[in-house]
């Protein structure tokens, strides 16, 4: 990236792990020592430390960028305040980056392998200033757009292939067709933000690192339909998001990018945020619909969908920030060149959010049809601690664990159905051979299970039975008949759940008895959990011929339960032991039982 002539900039990560982590102490250190130091003097340069979005590499933050006039970008990670002076001294005025300081070979090979087009903006601009996404092709995609005839924008969304990024993966420009066709002068647009799968943070870092791209993307979508009013639903634990988000929606009225007449293009759009009360419920669209009214958060029957009717009676097309933002990257550039990235069923780049036992965790972009091995062992590093991997789990709660033998499949909405999971939102929960399958199960059926409206009997009550087995199985408890029961109900509850909740909801359960049966059988006829996971079942003996002898689990024990003296092999105190696991994790070779 290269600069502009005339200034010295520091762009510092302000997304919510970067400030998390001390952004705004470091921002406030910068500007401390530019003074200090009188920089701009020494220099003859303007000097602007700047916030941006995420810049994905969240495990590493605070991460700063250098970027001297005439010159690429050069990254520290890790920075703290009392890290600056000498980056000042040394970079800014010596010229010469703190080599011991600057982000490693794996910050490379993090970004070698994406392709950054929706976080394009993430990490470079401002993402508070609508100068810098002026700057950075800003608002040209919606002129383009009013240039075409309403049909005009919706074929070329067609064309371009994109396709819904909020889990379903359904055609947006037909999805958009259908509004459009709908009678009546009254439509409703809704940007659905509700993002509530566990470790999910791909609209959040959207929301807070390019809000005015996505204000850009819903006129388009506007435009397209004929509506004139848009409701973003941002669930409410995403503070930063909703403030530069509403800082952004008042800076269009005041500049008349939004209201009566959008940027004199002759087209009306209003736009407001709708804060929910994280219900993972209101991520289906007829809940949304109804929260937004003023009612609990419930599912209803489709049809009537809602391009038919939806938000108060009237036609209504909700995407989600995802699909949003690509709308604004189609018009900039085309149809034709969006439709060449990704596979020829999914185009385009699919952000994931990467958490669990992954050495790089945090956000990547990368086109659709690059594999999971890809993105897990070259994008991310690899597994923790150089354990073997398991399995991923992929789609969020409602999604299915993947083996190893399905790594190859690729990460567009067909491979990973085929595969026995789903694209969803693009959360991804890595684990080792630490991790116990039939406990990940309970894990994520117990989300679902408690994050249901409650409506229809299938999601209440045949989630809360399938609930009981696994725990029962995981409490060493399991019963002949019990998988065989698990999978009848799973199926049942699919059939017959109203909304995708509960029709999604089994499968984290059908996928680990598809890949990893064993582990059950395991639980139920052998009482023993082969990853040593589930604590009922353990044992906690130190395995004399795996033991290195090493001593690490002898210091972490909090309760100081492991006798240990160097050379000598660890023993468990039982009567101590609080069965915390801490040895367990913090072994690397597998020799605690």
């Amino acid at each position: 990236m290269a600069a502009n002539a005339e200034i010295i900039k520091v762009l510092i990560c302000q997304g919510t792990g970067g400030m998390a982590s001390g952004a705004a102490a470091v921002a406030a250190a910068f500007t401390e020592e530019f003074t200090k130091q009188g920089v701009e003097a020494s220099v003859g340069k303007r000097c602007e430390v700047v916030g941006t979005g995420c810049r994905g590499l969240c495990a590493n933050d605070v991460l700063v960028d250098i970027v001297l006039p005439g010159q690429t970008a050069v990254t520290y990670d890790f920075v703290t305040p009392e890290m600056v002076p000498q980056i000042v001294t040394e970079h800014v005025l010596g010229n010469e980056p703190v080599a011991k300081k600057v982000a490693g070979e794996y910050y490379t090979q993090f970004l070698a392998k994406q392709q950054r087009i929706i976080f394009s903006r993430c990490g470079t601009v401002n993402a508070e200033s609508l100068d810098d996404f002026l700057a950075h092709q800003g608002f040209t995609g919606i002129k383009k757009a009013v240039t075409m005839k309403p049909a005009e924008v919706i074929d070329e969304v067609k064309r371009s292939g994109l396709r819904g990024r909020g889990g379903g993966g359904f055609p947006t420009g037909v999805k958009w067709s259908f509004c459009a066709a709908s009678p009546g002068d009254e439509k409703y647009l809704i940007c659905n933000a509700d993002e509530g799968d566990p470790g999910a943070f791909m609209d959040r870092s959207v929301l807070e690192g390019d809000p005015y791209g996505l204000i850009e993307g819903m006129m388009i979508g506007a435009y397209a339909i004929g509506c004139k009013f848009a409701y973003v639903y941002v669930r409410a634990e995403y503070p930063l998001a909703i403030k530069r988000l509403q800082l952004a929606i008042d800076t269009c009225y005041a500049k008349g990018i939004l209201g009566e007449n959008c940027m004199g293009l002759g087209f009306q759009l209003d736009m407001r945020i709708k804060a929910g009360a994280g219900a993972f419920v209101c991520g289906e669209e007829t809940a949304l619909m109804a929260s937004i009214e003023g009612h609990r958060g419930m599912s209803r029957p489709r049809p009537p969908f809602p391009a038919v009717r939806g938000l108060w009676g009237k036609p209504t097309n909700i995407n989600n920030v995802e699909t949003f933002a690509n709308v604004s990257y189609i018009f900039y550039n085309g149809a034709d060149w969006y439709s060449s990235i990704g596979t020829e069923g999914t185009k385009g780049t699919k952000i994931f959010a990467l958490t669990g036992k992954v050495k790089h965790t945090g956000l990547v972009e990368v086109p659709a049809g690059t594999t999971m091995k890809e993105v897990i062992y070259d994008v991310c590093g690899g597994i923790l601690n150089n354990r073997k991997f398991k399995a991923v789990q992929a789609g969020g709660p409602s999604g299915g664990c993947l083996p190893a033998e399905a790594l190859d499949a690729q990460v567009d909405y067909d491979s990973l159905i085929k595969a026995g999971a789903m694209m969803g939102s693009g959360g991804l929960v890595v684990m080792d051979e630490t991790t116990c399958m039939v406990d990940i199960a309970r894990f994520f059926l117990n989300f679902t299970r408690a994050e249901s409206c409650g409506k229809c009997i299938p999601c209440r009550i045949g989630l809360k039975i399938m609930l009981e087995i696994l725990e029962r199985i995981t409490h060493g408890e399991g019963r002949e008949g019990d998988l065989e029961l698990l999978e009848d109900m799973a199926y049942d509850i699919k059939k017959s759940s109203l909304c995708g909740l509960g029709q999604t909801a089994p499968n984290p359960v059908l996928s680990t008895l598809r890949y990893f049966r064993h582990e059950y059988e395991a639980h139920i006829k052998e009482k023993r959990c082969p990853s040593n996971s589930c604590k009922p079942l353990l044992k906690f003996e130190v395995v004399d011929g795996a033991c290195k002898k090493c001593g690490l689990c002898f210091r972490v024990c909090p309760v100081d339960a492991v006798r240990w003296e160097k050379g000598q092999l660890a023993v468990i105190d039982k009567e101590k032991c609080t069965q915390c696991t801490s040895c367990y994790d913090a072994c690397r070779f597998m020799a605690i039982e």
